[in-house]
């Protein structure tokens, strides 16, 4: 029986993506597609490019810098593109590229669950808490 060494089994591991695992890239990106803003940003995004000024008003409740990090953060993952257009003042457009864009069919998706659903999820919530209490 053959052994294998550590580097071995972890180029194995890469080769295989297990999201279970802790020290797997796909468990941090599955960490940072679950987070609110990325969800809210990517299902803004959505139905086509906006501006940073209209992202912020559409996204209630998120800050300049939280916004800032969240659309860095996309674009660095290769999820949506940052357009400058040189004028007075300068215009910045923001828009999904195809792998956000598949990307945005699931958490929109999500969004709208959660919408549809609330009300079922409050009844449970309260109920428990009766319950437990």
């Amino acid at each position: 029986m053959a052994t294998t060494t550590a580097a071995q089994r972890r180029e194995q591991a890469r080769a295989e993506y297990d999201a279970f695992l802790k020290g797997c890239p796909t468990n941090q990106l599955l960490d940072r597609i679950s987070d609110k803003w990325v969800a809210l940003v990517v299902s803004a995004l959505a139905p086509g490019p906006m501006r940073y000024s209209d992202l912020g008003r559409r996204i209630a409740g998120v800050s300049p810098k939280m916004l800032t990090q969240t659309l860095r953060t996309l674009e660095r993952d290769g999820l949506l593109t940052r357009t400058v257009t040189p004028s007075v003042p300068v215009r910045v457009d923001y828009a999904l590229t195809p792998l956000g864009t598949s990307l945005s069919l699931l958490l929109t998706a999500v969004k709208d669950w959660a919408e549809t659903h609330f009300d079922e999820v409050h009844r449970a919530r309260e109920h428990y808490d009766t319950e437990t209490g």
